[in-house]
C-alpha cells in the first residue's frame, strides 16, 4: 500500500461547516473561554492537571472542531480552526496543547491514513469525548531525528507486539489511543522503516506516567509511557507497512500551524493585558501607559501579533489547499514551507512579547497570580515541541537553497 493510495480524499461539500454553522462554533469556543478561565487559574496557582480543560471541551462540542462533519467533527476549514486555537490559548498553551493532541496531530493522521474502518472505530468517538488521543513519536534518545528511535514492532499471532518508550507526550497518560512509531522488531539498514499504529493503551503492559517537573503548563498532561509486549489489534497499523516517517512528517505540518496559532493567542492575551493594566497602573504621577518606553513595548507587542496573524493565515490556507489535494507533493511540499515559517516566527514572536508584557507589569509581572508570567513559563516550549527553532530554520533555508542542499539526507 503506498503513500498517496492511503491518503484521505478531499471532504466532500457536504461535511464542511456552513456560515451558520462557523458561527456557531465561534460562539461556542467563546462560551468554553470564558467558563474554564476560572477553573484553569485555580489549577495553574495550585500547579494540579484541570480536567476541565477535556470535560468542558466535550460539553460545548470542540473536540473535532476541522474533522468532517460525517465522522461527528464540527467541519470548519483550517483558517477557522486556527483561529479557535489561538482564542483557545489565550486561556493558556496547556489548554490549547490538549486540543493540539486530540486533534492536530491525533484525530488528523488517523483522518488521513487511516482505513474508512479505522476512522469509523476512532473519530465518532474522539469527537464525542470518549476516545481522548495522542501522538507519540518523541523517545528519550530520539527527538529531532525520529528515525534513531527504538520502539519495536512485530506480527504475532494476527496481532501487532509493540516495546519501547516514548517521551514528553502531550496527552500521554490520558490517552485512550495513541499514535506509535516503531520499527520492525531486529530490522536493520534498508529494511528499518518506521510504521505508524493505532496504539489502544488498555492493559497492564502499556504503563504511562505523568512527568510534573516542567516550569509551566501545569495543568496539561504531559507524560512518558513504556510498551512491553503491548499487543494491539492486527487492524491497526496506520497506513500500510514502512509508511512512518511519511505520516508523522505530515502530521507535524497540522501540529505546527496549531503551536503557531496557540502562539498568537499568547501574544493576543499579553497585549490585552497590558493595555488594561498600563491604563490602571500609576506611577509619577500619571499612568504607566502615558510613559513612551511602555508605549515602545506596547507598540512591539502589537507588531508581534499583527505579523503573526498574517502569517499563520497565509499558512493555514496552504494548508487547506494541500488537505483538498492529497498525493500533491508539491502542494505539501509548500505547506510544510509556510507552516514552518509561521511556527517558527510566531513562537519566537511569542516570547518576546511575553517578555515585554512581563516588563510593563513591573514586579507584578514576575508571579505566578498575573497572566504574563503564567504566559512566560508555558510558551517557552513552543520553540522546541512539534518542531525546534534550529530544525524549523533548517527546513526554510534548505527550502530556498533547493534540493541537495538539506542538511539531513
Amino acid at each position: 500500500m503506498n503513500h498517496v493510495d492511503t491518503m484521505a480524499a478531499p471532504t466532500a461539500t457536504s461535511d464542511r461547516a456552513t456560515p451558520e454553522e462557523t458561527e456557531k462554533l465561534i460562539a461556542d469556543v467563546e462560551a468554553y473561554c470564558e467558563e474554564i478561565r476560572p477553573l484553569e487559574e485555580i489549577c495553574y496557582l495550585e500547579h494540579q492537571p484541570n480536567p476541565a480543560i477535556r470535560e468542558l471541551g466535550q460539553k460545548h462540542g470542540l473536540l473535532g472542531m476541522p474533522l468532517p462533519k460525517r465522522y461527528g467533527g464540527r467541519g470548519v476549514d483550517s483558517h477557522t480552526y486556527a483561529q479557535m486555537l489561538a482564542r483557545i490559548n489565550r486561556e493558556g498553551t496547556g489548554v490549547r496543547t490538549f486540543f493540539s493532541g486530540q486533534t492536530s496531530i491525533g484525530q488528523y493522521p488517523i483522518l488521513k491514513y487511516g482505513t474508512e474502518e479505522q476512522k469509523n472505530r476512532y473519530l465518532p468517538a474522539s469527537c464525542r469525548g470518549d476516545c481522548t488521543l495522542a501522538f507519540g513519536l518523541t523517545e528519550p534518545d530520539a527527538g529531532s531525528n525520529p528515525l534513531e528511535g527504538t520502539c519495536t514492532w512485530r506480527l504475532e499471532n494476527g496481532k501487532y507486539v509493540l516495546n519501547g518508550v516514548k517521551y514528553l507526550i502531550s496527552n500521554g497518560s490520558i490517552a485512550d489511543a495513541v499514535i506509535v512509531f516503531a520499527f520492525p522488531e531486529g530490522s536493520e539498514g534498508p529494511d528499518r522503516r518506521m510504521s505508524a499504529f493505532i496504539c489502544d493503551t488498555e492493559g497492564d503492559s502499556f504503563e504511562a506516567e505523568a512527568l510534573h517537573a516542567k516550569p509551566g503548563m501545569y495543568t496539561s498532561d504531559t507524560a512518558m509511557f513504556e510498551m512491553t509486549e503491548h499487543a494491539i489489534s492486527g487492524d491497526n497499523m496506520l497506513g500500510g507497512e514502512g509508511n512512518g516517517f511519511r505520516i508523522a512528517m505530515h502530521t507535524l505540518v497540522s501540529g505546527r500551524l496549531s503551536v503557531a496559532s496557540g502562539c498568537l493567542g499568547t501574544i493576543e492575551d499579553c497585549l490585552a493585558e497590558c493595555l488594561r493594566y498600563s491604563k490602571e497602573r500609576e506611577q509619577h504621577g500619571k499612568p504607566i501607559g502615558k510613559h513612551q518606553l511602555v508605549q515602545q513595548h506596547i507598540a512591539r507587542i502589537e507588531m508581534m501579533r499583527a505579523t503573526s496573524d498574517a502569517m499563520i493565515e497565509r499558512a493555514a490556507i496552504a494548508k487547506e489547499i494541500s488537505d483538498d489535494a492529497p498525493g500533491d507533493k508539491e502542494k505539501l511540499a509548500h505547506a510544510d514551507f509556510v507552516v514552518s515559517e509561521a511556527k517558527y516566527w510566531a513562537s519566537n514572536a511569542a516570547w518576546e512579547a511575553v517578555d515585554r508584557a512581563v516588563q510593563v507589569f513591573g514586579g507584578r509581572g514576575w508571579s505566578e497570580l498575573y497572566r504574563p508570567f503564567r504566559h512566560l513559563q508555558d510558551v517557552r516550549v513552543c520553540r522546541i515541541y512539534e518542531g525546534t527553532d534550529e530544525i524549523m530554520q533548517l527546513k526554510i533555508a534548505s527550502t530556498l537553497l533547493g534540493k541537495g542542499y538539506a542538511a539531513f539526507g
